[in-house]
């Protein structure tokens, strides 16, 4: 890791930052593409972007880049108060994910998707939405966030998989 002088970590701090903020426009951009689920709207491509965020940034850009599409989309109104908890923890899990994974087979971590928006977020949205934890409430929510992230996942997964024969590699070595 370089010092803040050091180019080559300002040019890899600043890729990051593009494809974060690139990745939460793709987001936004297609957020009309929604499916209303009970409180929630369901948006498998907000799950599909960090499955590629994750993998591809980290967990940390990746949260910050679904930070920043969920603040936009509800901006909009496209998106709901549920859409942060909602993709949160899922961009987050894909990136811990992906460090734990071998190289050639990262494109799995795209999975760890719904495990934790499943229960970390539908757990925290379910504090939101009512202030204390709710039991009926977080069902409702779970099965909501898991009917978005499973497709969005698996899209993710399979984007990962068509991008790591080309694109993902050239980028890896070029930042090692």
């Amino acid at each position: 890791m370089g010092n803040i002088g050091d180019s080559r970590f300002d040019r890899d701090r600043l890729r990051k930052m593009t494809m974060a903020a690139l990745f939460a426009a793709l987001a936004v951009l297609l957020s009309p593409l929604s499916v209303p689920v009970g409180p929630s709207k369901c948006f498998p491509v907000q799950h599909a972007v960090n499955a590629l965020a994750g993998v591809t940034l980290g967990p940390w850009w990746a949260c910050g880049s679904a930070f920043v599409s969920s603040f936009v989309r509800n901006a909009l109104g496209t998106g709901t108060l549920l859409a942060f908890p909602g993709s949160m923890f899922g961009a987050l899990a894909v990136g811990f994910a992906a460090k734990f994974v071998s190289e050639k087979r990262r494109f799995w971590a795209a999975l760890a998707e719904p495990f934790a928006t499943g229960t970390l977020g539908a757990g925290a949205a379910t504090l939101i939405a009512s202030g204390a934890f709710n039991a009926g409430l977080f069902g409702t929510l779970a099965v909501a966030f898991l009917v978005s992230s499973v497709p969005g996942s698996i899209i993710g997964c399979f984007a990962l998989r068509v991008l790591d024969k080309g694109l993902l590699k050239r980028n890896s070595s070029a930042s090692a």
